[in-house]
């Protein structure tokens, strides 16, 4: 498993080499953007969740991808402009699950014609456990088996309030051949599926970093934004997964900044 530590901050892309998840809506306001360090890991997030719920629509499009991707260095890969399934999204689109399927369907297919060079990541979007394999056939009677994908994305799982659904979920998929990442998930989540995901990312320490009492050698108000507090949080998150899953995380170095 490859783990990916979210970021809001772009210029970590040029600072350290650990894999981070970078989302449009942090690369989107800049007119310069980083270059990536030497030896770095990037992943693009597309930012789906609130670019719906604030705006209702896309706004965004292929063409910043292919800026992000040039400017900043190949990622690994690019999550595509898919439709979530949380309530608050159709609440603010005011469609249904299957209709935020469907577009998520068509949006893959229109930017894999648009950019075919660009690593997209097709995502698998759902409310219940019933709507993902149900999305699972759209994607085959649309022509595309997820099987046959590098990696697909599964999507709306980071607001569940229990992890039980979602890691049965996630076997399920796994087995049937899906390689998985996975958006957000909680970190007890990371930890029990670890062996059935091949990556996944999360922002979380930089919420608990608001709760915690600052590092005492550190100035800010809060770590919410200190690079020290999450590379620290990222290693302890990997030691709790290798403890539970001997093995299996593809790098448990932390890896600082870059020299």
């Amino acid at each position: 498993m490859r783990f990916f530590l979210g970021t809001h901050h772009p210029d970590w892309l040029a600072r350290v080499r650990v894999p981070l998840y970078a989302s449009q809506h942090s690369l989107s306001p800049l007119s310069s953007l980083p270059r990536l360090v030497e030896g770095g890991v990037w992943g693009l997030d597309s930012g789906a969740y609130t670019e719906l719920t604030r705006y209702g629509r896309w706004r965004l499009g292929a063409r910043m991808v292919r800026r992000y991707h040039d400017e900043i260095g190949h990622p690994c890969h690019i999550a595509q402009l898919d439709w979530p399934c949380e309530d608050e999204s159709l609440a603010r689109t005011g469609l249904s699950v299957a209709e935020h399927q469907r577009a998520t369907i068509v949006n893959g297919l229109e930017l894999r014609s648009l950019e075919p060079d660009l690593p997209w990541m097709l995502v698998l979007q759902g409310r219940r456990p019933r709507d993902y394999l149900d999305h699972l056939e759209q994607w085959l009677a649309a022509g595309i088996d997820l099987r046959d994908e590098p990696v697909v994305g599964l999507g709306s799982i980071c607001r569940k309030g229990t992890i039980l659904p979602v890691a049965l979920m996630i076997s399920w998929l796994a087995r049937y051949g899906l390689r998985l990442h996975a958006f957000g998930y909680k970190t007890t989540g990371l930890i029990s599926s670890a062996r059935e995901i091949v990556s996944g990312d999360s922002l979380a320490w930089s919420r608990a970093a608001r709760w915690e009492a600052r590092h005492p050698r550190h100035q800010h108000r809060h770590c919410g934004n200190c690079l020290d507090y999450a590379l620290t949080w990222r290693a302890e998150l990997l030691e709790r997964v290798d403890r539970a899953h001997p093995g299996v995380v593809e790098d448990l170095a932390p890896r600082k900044q870059a020299a």
